[in-house]
């Protein structure tokens, strides 16, 4: 059997998910689905961790889109179906219930960056290059590109990047505002994982709850936004680990948290 798709390990808590479809890790269906199952089955031990790091394998790309290659079979209802399953598998990185970091080189564009843009935090090497390519084929971003970049770019600059096609650099994406850290190259996995190693060290709950808040309020109303919030508020303080985290503070210790 060859190399799987995409394919995980767990280390020290992290969990470090690896994207390989040489050369461009293009995201075809199977590597979506890969890329679901991966995610599947770190939902099944993500007590054994306390953050995701996402990376391409090869030199030349974390994801570079689509498989061209595929468009030629399309009809509006195959493409449909193969857009709603997309939408489920990067439902499932964005809402995964801990961090995911995704740690950038090379090529992010279509797809790749439509996939980076459901990860929490985003890590890229200065030389890495960004865009939503599709209007050289007559479509554009379908993958939640368009919602997720709202989130990040003024609506005038999203339709500059989706009506031009232009590819953009790290330093434009950090200045705009698409990715939260530029990196030498060579060390966006390393600085992600001293991220990952800051994150460990705080209460696990309040992390774990946060991410929940902050994905499911993005769309509401402030008013509901504040129900919403101080319920998964009031709520931690019937966890061991809150009362934990106000021992250890008052007493000038470390913390020893345990999830619970």
């Amino acid at each position: 059997m060859g190399q799987k798709l995409a394919y995980y390990e767990i280390r020290n808590q992290t969990a470090i998910v690896t994207i390989d479809h040489p050369p461009m890790n293009a995201l075809d269906v199977a590597t979506k689905e890969a890329i679901g199952e991966v995610f599947l089955e770190l939902d099944d031990r993500r007590q054994e961790m306390r953050a995701v790091i996402l990376h391409g394998a090869g030199e030349k790309a974390f994801a570079a889109g689509a498989d061209i290659k595929a468009f030629l079979e399309l009809t509006p209802d195959i493409a449909k179906r193969r857009l709603s399953r997309s939408h489920q598998i990067y439902g499932m990185v964005e809402n995964f219930e801990w961090p995911v970091i995704t740690a950038i080189h090379g090529f992010c564009l279509g797809g790749g960056l439509e996939l980076a843009l459901c990860c929490d935090i985003r890590y890229a090497e200065e030389t890495a290059k960004f865009g939503f390519p599709e209007v050289n084929l007559s479509v554009f971003p379908g993958n939640g590109g368009l919602q997720r970049s709202k989130y990040h770019l003024s609506l005038g600059k999203l339709k500059e990047l989706v009506y031009s096609g232009e590819m953009i650099d790290a330093a434009e994406a950090y200045r705009l505002g698409l990715i939260e850290k530029i990196t030498p190259p060579g060390k966006a996995i390393e600085a992600a994982l001293e991220l990952v190693d800051k994150i460990k060290g705080k209460g696990p709950l309040g992390v774990i709850s946060a991410k929940k808040v902050m994905n499911r309020t993005r769309e509401l109303p402030l008013e509901h936004g504040l129900d919403l919030e101080s319920d998964f508020w009031a709520n931690l303080t019937a966890s061991e680990d809150m009362k934990e985290g106000a021992r250890a503070f008052i007493e000038k210790r470390k913390p020893q948290y345990k999830c619970q």
